[in-house]
């Protein structure tokens, strides 16, 4: 078991990373925005396809954009069809970690030993609808584990609250086999939860609306921080 795992809800809490959601950002002011969140932990970015998930975001030279205008880790979400066929572009164009899904790639193992071959982070990703044992086989393979607890594809959705006992099932699983892999949530993430999915076992916090809102996200970093302390 991990030292994590035997800690206390608050010591864990006040350990949890954050990684704002790029995709919530005002790209037109894409430096600054970056700027603004430099005490986070990440930036989150997320890659649609428009056939994986029902929307289109964006690809590489945003990506190359955001990596020249930040040292912050480059936690690269992949909500695309076959991923393995882009994985060195993204890599290429500065992407930290990236992360796949379960449902994208009937080849879950050989696209995490891709990642790692490229010398970055590899992370699972699961929908809200598909059972947590289609990541059990790849778990110890894996830096991170990202539960999503929204539908993909869309930003500013409303949490699902059966993500929690998803979040403690992966947290025990992971204890289980002594992985040191961060556990990552995303999807209507807010400070009314943060504190309840840190003690659930989650690790990292993607937060879009709730961090780049009216009141700009050093604001909303830090009422994430405050929920965490």
């Amino acid at each position: 078991m991990t030292s994590d795992a035997a800690a206390s809800p608050s010591s864990r809490a006040a350990r949890v990373k954050l990684a704002p959601s790029l995709l919530s950002c005002d790209f037109t002011q894409l430096g600054a925005e970056l700027n603004r969140i430099v005490t986070a932990d990440y930036v989150h970015v997320d890659v649609m396809d428009g056939l994986f998930v029902p929307n289109i975001s964006f690809g590489f030279p945003i990506l190359a954009a955001a990596r020249r205008a930040s040292p912050l880790f480059m936690d690269v979400h992949l909500m695309i069809e076959r991923p393995e066929r882009y994985l060195r572009e993204f890599a290429e164009a500065g992407a930290d970690g990236m992360t796949v899904h379960v449902e994208a790639t009937p080849h879950i193992h050989r696209a995490v030993g891709m990642i790692h071959e490229l010398g970055k982070r590899a992370g699972v990703s699961l929908n809200p609808g598909t059972p947590l044992e289609a990541v059990r086989p790849v778990l110890s393979d894996v830096d991170l584990v990202l539960v999503m607890s929204v539908n993909p594809g869309f930003g500013g959705q409303k949490f699902i609250p059966q993500s929690v006992e998803r979040i403690r099932t992966v947290r025990r699983w992971l204890d289980e086999l002594g992985s040191a892999a961060e556990l990552e949530v995303d999807g209507g993430v807010t400070p009314q939860n943060a504190r309840l999915l840190a003690d659930a076992g989650a690790t990292v916090l993607v937060a879009g609306s709730s961090v780049f809102g009216p009141q700009g996200p050093e604001v909303g970093l830090a009422r994430l921080r405050e929920a965490l302390a």
